[in-house]
C-alpha cells in the first residue's frame, strides 16, 4: 500500500502532545510491515532546532486562500532510522512561528487560514511530487479539510478519483471551531456549510469536516471509539459520530520501545530487563528498579527511604488530568500517610500555585518540577512504585503504557483507553494472572483515594502480588507493532470499499 500520513505534529519535528508521538513511531512500524508512506507536515519553525538534515525539495506551491494566492515551497528530510520521507509544508508567514497552535495570549487568529494552506498543500504534494498515494492518512482537525477537498474538488482529477481517506481522532475536545466567514477561506462551495457538512452551531468545524467526508474515521483505543458517540464525551458531535458509526472503529496507540526500555534507557541510574510473559521479575531487575527509585529520591531531594511507597504523576496540570481529585488527596496524605510524591508537568497557573505551595509546607516528601524533561519524565516512570493517572477522559493515554513497561503500578479512572489497557487488580484477575494495575469507575475524590490507598495497602502487606501485578504489566508487548498491523488492516479495508464503490459507479 502507498500511505501520505498527514499531521500537524511530528516527533522529532514539532511536538505538542502525544498527537506528534504517534505520528513520529507508526510510520516507521507502517515501512517495516512492507509498506510505502510518507510524511507531510508544517514546516513549523522547530523543524530546524531538532538537529536533524533539511533539505529543499525544489518545488514551489501556488495555493488559493479565499480569493488570493499563497506561494511557499516544500522541504524534505527523512524519519530517524528509517526511509520514511517526511516533506514539510514551508510558508513563513504561516508556520515561522514561536509556536505551533498560539502563545501566552491564545491561539493564533488565523489558524483557519493557516490550515486551510496546509491542507491544500498537503493534497498539492500527491501531484508536485509524484506520490502514488492510495490513502491519505489525516490526523485532527488540523487535517480536517483534506477529506472534504478531496470529495468536492479533487475528485475531478484522474490522479486523485481513487484516493480514500482515513482520519483519527485523538482528542474530541479540541475541534477546530472558526467563525463562519472563515469558509470563504476553504475554497469551498457554500452548500457545503449546512448542519450535516462543515458547520457546528453556526460555526465553521474542521473535525466535523473531517468526520463527515472521511470514508473511514478512528480513534485510539476502543473505548473511546464507543465513548465518542455518547454526550458526555462527543463534545457536541456525538450525533455526526453516531451517523457514521459504521465507520468508526478504535486502535490503541501504541509506544516507542527504542525509547521506552528501562532495558537500554541511558537515563536510569540502572537497567532492567521485563520477565518472558508469564513469569515474574527477577530479583536483579527489582534491585535496579530500586536503584532507580533511591536515585529519582535523591535528585528530587525527598527523603531517601527505599520502603516508602513514591508515587508519580507526570503530564499537563489540567481539569482534564484529575487534579481537582488529587489535590485534595495530596494536601491530607502529606499530613497523614507515609508516601512521597513526585510530579512533572506544567499547565493552569492555579495548579502551579498550590503545588508549590504544598511543597514548600513538605519538601521531603512532595516534588514538583514545573516544566517538561523528556529525561526526567523517564526516571519518574522507572523510579516511582505506582503512577496516578485519573483522568476525567482519555483517548488513549501513553503514561500508562510507559508505567507498566518499566514496572512501575498504574492507578487510574476506568474511561478511554485506561479502561483498555489497564486490568484493575481484583480477587479474579489477580487469580488468572491478568491484573496489571487499579481501576476506580466515578469521577470523585472517593473513589480515586479508595483505589490509591488500596495500591498502597498492597505495596506494603503483599509483596508476592505486588510483583505479579508488576510482571504482568511489563511482560506484555506495548509497542506499536501489534497496532500498526491493525492499521494496515484498516487501511486495505478503506482503500478496498473505495475501490468498490468506484467500480459501481
Amino acid at each position: 500500500m502507498k500511505i501520505l500520513l498527514a499531521s500537524s505534529e511530528v516527533v522529532p519535528f514539532a511536538k505538542t502532545g502525544g498527537l506528534a508521538d504517534v505520528c513520529g513511531a507508526l510510520p516507521a512500524e507502517i515501512e517495516r510491515l512492507g509498506n510505502e508512506i510518507t510524511v507531510v507536515m508544517p514546516a513549523f519553525r522547530s523543524i530546524h532546532q531538532c538537529g536533524l538534515k533539511i533539505e529543499t525539495a525544489n518545488v514551489e506551491l501556488e495555493i488559493p486562500i479565499g480569493k488570493k494566492i499563497v506561494t511557499g515551497g516544500i522541504l524534505k528530510s527523512k524519519l530517524p532510522g528509517t526511509n520514511v520521507d517526511v516533506y514539510f509544508v514551508d510558508q513563513p508567514d504561516y508556520f515561522d512561528r514561536p509556536g505551533l497552535y498560539g502563545d501566552s495570549d491564545g491561539d493564533y487568529q488565523d489558524n483557519c487560514e493557516r490550515f486551510t494552506f496546509f491542507c491544500r498543500a498537503a493534497l498539492e504534494c500527491v501531484r508536485l511530487l509524484d506520490l502514488e498515494t492510495e490513502l491519505v492518512h489525516c490526523n485532527d482537525w488540523q487535517t480536517g479539510l483534506i477529506p472534504a477537498l478531496l470529495e468536492c474538488e479533487y475528485r475531478e482529477n484522474p490522479l486523485y478519483e481513487n484516493i480514500s481517506s482515513l482520519i483519527t481522532i485523538h482528542n474530541m475536545a479540541y475541534q477546530g471551531s472558526f467563525w463562519h466567514w472563515d469558509m470563504l477561506l476553504t475554497g469551498l462551495d457554500w452548500k457545503y456549510f449546512n448542519w450535516k457538512q462543515m458547520e457546528h452551531a453556526g460555526r465553521l468545524n474542521l473535525l466535523k469536516t473531517g468526520i463527515v467526508f472521511a470514508d473511514a474515521i478512528n480513534t485510539v483505543s476502543p473505548t473511546y471509539a464507543k465513548e465518542i458517540q455518547t454526550p458526555e464525551h462527543g463534545c457536541g458531535l456525538e450525533g455526526t459520530l453516531q451517523h457514521r458509526a459504521g465507520s468508526v472503529s478504535g486502535i490503541l496507540n501504541g509506544i516507542d520501545v527504542s525509547d521506552w526500555n528501562p532495558a537500554t534507557d541511558k537515563t536510569l541510574a540502572a537497567n532492567y530487563r521485563a520477565p518472558e510473559s508469564g513469569e515474574l521479575i527477577s530479583q536483579a531487575a527489582l534491585d535496579a528498579k530500586l536503584t532507580c527509585k533511591i536515585s529519582l529520591q535523591k535528585e528530587s531531594k525527598l527523603a531517601a527511604e527505599p520502603k516508602t511507597p513514591l508515587i508519580g504523576i507526570v503530564g499537563r496540570l489540567a481539569s482534564q488530568k484529575g487534579w481537582s481529585l488529587i489535590l485534595p488527596v495530596m494536601r491530607e496524605w502529606l499530613n497523614s500517610v507515609d508516601a512521597q510524591w513526585v510530579v512533572l508537568g506544567t499547565g493552569d497557573q492555579d495548579y502551579h500555585d498550590v503545588l508549590t505551595s504544598l511543597h514548600r509546607q513538605h519538601p521531603h516528601k512532595l516534588s514538583v518540577t514545573l516544566d517538561f524533561s523528556n529525561e526526567l519524565a523517564h526516571r519518574i516512570e522507572a523510579g516511582s512504585d505506582i503512577f496516578l493517572m485519573p483522568s476525567e477522559y482519555e483517548p488513549c493515554g501513553l503514561n500508562q503504557l510507559y508505567s507498566m513497561a518499566y514496572g512501575t503500578v498504574p492507578v487510574v479512572r476506568s474511561t478511554g483507553g485506561l479502561t483498555d489497557t489497564v486490568v484493575d487488580a481484583t480477587a479474579g484477575s489477580i487469580k488468572d494472572g491478568s491484573a496489571n494495575g487499579f481501576r476506580f469507575d466515578e469521577f470523585n475524590q472517593s473513589s480515586m483515594e479508595s483505589a490509591l490507598a488500596k495500591a498502597i495497602g498492597m505495596y506494603r502487606e503483599e509483596a508476592d502480588t505486588w510483583r505479579q501485578l508488576m510482571s504482568t504489566g511489563m511482560a506484555r508487548d506495548w509497542s506499536w507493532s501489534a497496532s500498526a498491523k491493525s492499521y494496515c488492516d484498516l487501511y486495505s479495508e478503506t482503500i478496498d470499499a473505495k475501490q468498490a464503490t468506484a467500480g459501481q459507479a
